[in-house]
């Protein structure tokens, strides 16, 4: 292959992890009409439009994507060959693009901005909205770097690490007519139920529970943005299961009373989740490093939390 075809296929690969000609032109250090230029050059080497026009974006066209699926794999591994240089957090300008609930946003977040403008001020950080098949497909489609969440599937081309686990609590305001006392299945079962989803689906752990039980209960209520819930719960009769260990926050649990599910339901374990082809990329692990460390840290504050409190009140 001549030098100008992989220097094209180098800059395809970035518009095509990016999404954008202005991002790829800024991963790449060139400017924008320069990577454009690339662009015509790719369209008459290869005899396709490449990438075509969609509103304001730019979308691959079917050749694109066919190609994209053959080269990208080989074209990280043959970065990561010749790249022997370290990742150094205090010169480095890269970005991160993590995708996470907005729940395990407000655990990592401050710590983490706060690590990286002491240690790394070169580095920026961008949250991007998780689902559990959407993270995994960004994750495959390097439109994200790493995921911190949930993880039901696995395949050979994903890793992950276990960060934390966590059970589930009862919430409702202070004054619900079912606060204050153990609540009965019967009246878990007809209470007006809020659940936190972010795809708008009905369907969570508590429901599979008590599917297995052959029960159902009413969700009255889906938001998709967990610092909603609280207000929601003080301002009306809806009850929710949340992860308890989110639940040891002070600001979360004014107003509330928390008590036991009459039912037991599975905990929920948390993954820092990534692709098999940034195993080795020295920026890559350095950040794993971070998130992992940073989430298991205010994880154990929260747990700390819960025993402190327990202990005061058994």
């Amino acid at each position: 292959m001549k030098n100008q075809e992989l220097t094209l296929l180098y800059i395809f690969d970035a518009i095509m992890t990016e999404g954008s000609i202005t991002r790829a032109a800024e991963r790449l250090s060139m400017t924008q009409p320069a990577v454009s230029n690339a662009v015509s050059r790719m369209r008459h080497a290869w005899k396709d439009p490449v990438f075509v026009k969609k509103g304001r974006q730019i979308e691959p066209t079917s050749y694109a994507l066919s190609l994209w699926d053959q080269v990208r794999n080989p074209m990280h591994e043959l970065s990561r060959a010749v790249s022997t240089s370290a990742f150094d957090p205090a010169s480095s300008r890269r970005k991160f693009r993590i995708a996470l609930v907005d729940m395990m946003l407000d655990l990592l977040w401050p710590a983490l901005v706060g690590k990286l403008e002491r240690d790394a001020p070169g580095v920026d950080l961008h949250a991007v909205p998780y689902t559990l098949g959407g993270a995994h497909m960004q994750l495959r489609e390097a439109h994200v770097d790493l995921a911190i969440g949930m993880l039901e599937e696995h395949d050979h081309s994903l890793r992950s690490t276990w960060l934390a686990e966590s059970g589930y609590v009862l919430a409702m305001r202070k004054d619900h007519p079912l606060a204050g006392r153990p609540i009965s299945l019967r009246e878990f079962l007809d209470a007006r139920h809020l659940l936190i989803s972010p795809t708008g689906d009905t369907h969570g752990p508590v429901d599979s529970a008590l599917d297995a039980m052959g029960l159902s209960r009413r969700v009255a209520v889906t938001v998709n943005h967990f610092p909603a819930i609280p207000q929601l719960l003080k301002t009306s009769d809806l009850v929710t299961a949340l992860p308890d260990g989110m639940m040891q926050d002070e600001r979360l649990r004014e107003g509330l009373w928390l008590t036991r599910l009459p039912i037991e339901v599975d905990p929920i374990s948390v993954y820092l989740i990534w692709h098999a082809r940034h195993d080795r990329e020295p920026g890559l692990i350095w950040m794993r490093s971070l998130v992992e460390y940073l989430v298991r840290e205010k994880w154990q504050d929260l747990v700390g939390q819960m025993t402190d409190r327990n202990n005061r009140h058994p």
